[in-house]
């Protein structure tokens, strides 16, 4: 795919198709950023990634840790029956969806493709399995000594979550980079277009042109993996990590 993105157009096609480009050129990623203005696209995926990832965050970690550690009439019964969701495909659940965002007027905005990722029964099935390591001993202390539960939550509990915390944030930024499907179907105007709904238009009209596709894939690809290798450790320990030591 890199090397691809670097050859002349047309020089990918040829038989046998060449490993390496015979003379390098950026021409492609010239014509993705000034031709097609795919630098505009590139932001409209960061914001909405970054966005859909604070939100999740915001929404998931209080009430996956609620799930765990605080007591209230229910707790078990709601939680089984969001465990339960897990097993339904999302695309059932696409249209009412969307049919509920018209109605509400968020359609053809990026607030209604944040909306799937505000709070994703996996990401609080993830912070209440890891929430469930947290001694219990830890928290009524802090309780003794007079701390709030907010207290408790953004003292105690956030630290000892950033493992988990990270991994959830890699998974709901990874997801929703790389969704194509719901913006596809949420968003009309062109010029809100996420990244691979941006590429998916620009492929039909270019489908001959494997260079540029490449370049364009080069693009979709580059920041999502530098993101994973920069947090990877996080992102380990988070997934091993079993039980908290103290």
């Amino acid at each position: 795919m890199l090397s691809v993105s670097f050859m002349a157009r047309g020089e990918a096609a040829q038989f046998p198709p060449p490993l390496l480009p015979g003379d390098p050129t950026l021409d492609n990623y010239r014509a993705l950023f000034g031709t097609f203005g795919v630098g505009r696209f590139l932001l409209n995926s960061l914001l909405v990634s970054t966005l859909a990832t604070l939100l999740a965050l915001l929404f998931t970690i209080p009430a996956g840790y609620a799930f765990a550690k605080l007591r209230f009439k229910g707790r078990d019964a709601t939680f089984r029956l969001l465990v339960a969701a897990l097993v339904v495909p999302g695309q059932i659940g696409m249209l009412p969806l969307f049919l509920e965002l018209k109605a509400m007027g968020l359609v053809n905005s990026y607030a209604g493709a944040l909306v799937p990722w505000l709070a994703g029964i996996f990401g609080i099935f993830l912070v209440r399995q890891y929430s469930l390591s947290i001694p219990d001993e830890m928290l009524e202390a802090a309780r003794i000594d007079g701390a709030s539960e907010a207290q408790i939550l953004r003292r105690i509990v956030l630290p000892i979550l950033t493992p988990i915390i990270v991994t959830l944030a890699l998974f709901v930024f990874l997801g929703s980079w790389n969704d194509f499907m719901w913006p596809l179907i949420v968003l009309a105007d062109q010029d809100l277009y996420t990244l691979p709904v941006a590429l998916a238009a620009l492929s039909r009209e270019h489908v001959q042109d494997n260079e540029l596709m490449m370049a364009g894939a080069v693009v979709t690809t580059l920041p999502v993996l530098i993101l994973f290798l920069a947090l990877q450790r996080f992102y380990l320990s988070g997934l091993l990590a079993g039980s908290v030591k103290g």
